[in-house]
């Protein structure tokens, strides 16, 4: 239940990046494409910084948190990637 918590908090962060980025950058695509580069580098320290809370104050070892810090980064990243790509395209 953790690892779902956390992934809907990374999507609402990339909510947050995507809506901040309409807000200070302006209309147009280019703002909005460049808030999901933004988001995944910051994304990935906070899935690191969840790990190492698992393993230092949970117990678990980091071959147990590997994975799930994996699946923790990749569906909000790989939700971010997507939509520059779609709005990319369009």
């Amino acid at each position: 239940m953790h690892t779902l918590r956390i992934i809907v908090a990374g999507l609402l962060v990339l909510a947050l990046f995507l809506g901040a980025a309409r807000l200070i950058g302006g209309p147009g695509k280019a703002p909005l494409a460049k808030a999901t580069l933004w988001f995944l580098p910051i994304w990935l320290a906070a899935a690191l910084a969840n790990m190492w809370v698992g393993v230092t104050q949970a117990g678990y070892t980091v071959a147990q948190e590997t994975p799930i810090t994996l699946v923790v980064f990749a569906v909000p990243a790989a939700v971010a990637l997507l939509v520059r790509r779609l709005w990319l395209r369009a």
